[in-house]
């Protein structure tokens, strides 16, 4: 059962998913920075100074607080704010995505159009080609 494992870990594509896992996971955390740190500030400037992410409707009377996380502590909201952040998310990141995958695909398509230039045959077959050649213009 062993090496049935680590046949199945040494194959390329568990590597490469492992590997796109942990780069992806990276890559969320620098679109959450983004969104969080430099995005939303500047649309909560734009629109009055406020944070989406501290906008909820309280769901009990209980509810008092003046920011999500304490809120969450004083009983059940209806955090919209935060919601509309993870959908900003989202969608920065999906965009981002988009844009990867098209310039990858303007590579391929750059290089499928540009035909490689053929190689030289080999010196025998050019050795004998002239060979041939020669014989040709005798008769």
């Amino acid at each position: 059962m062993w090496s049935e494992f680590k046949e199945f870990i040494a194959r390329g594509n568990v590597m490469d998913l492992a590997v796109g896992v942990i780069i992806g996971g990276a890559f969320g955390l620098i679109v959450s920075s983004l969104t969080e740190d430099i995005i939303m500030p500047i649309v909560g400037a734009i629109f009055g100074g406020f944070d989406f992410s501290n906008y909820f409707i309280p769901l009990t009377s209980g509810v008092t607080a003046a920011t999500l996380a304490e809120a969450r502590e004083q009983g059940a909201v209806f955090a919209y704010g935060n919601f509309l952040t993870v959908v900003l998310n989202f969608l920065i990141l999906a965009w981002i995505i988009f844009l990867m995958v098209k310039g990858v695909n303007n590579l391929r398509r750059k290089q499928a159009e540009t035909p490689a230039e053929p190689q030289a045959p080999p010196q025998d077959v050019q050795l004998l080609t002239e060979i041939r050649d020669l014989l040709a213009e005798r008769r």
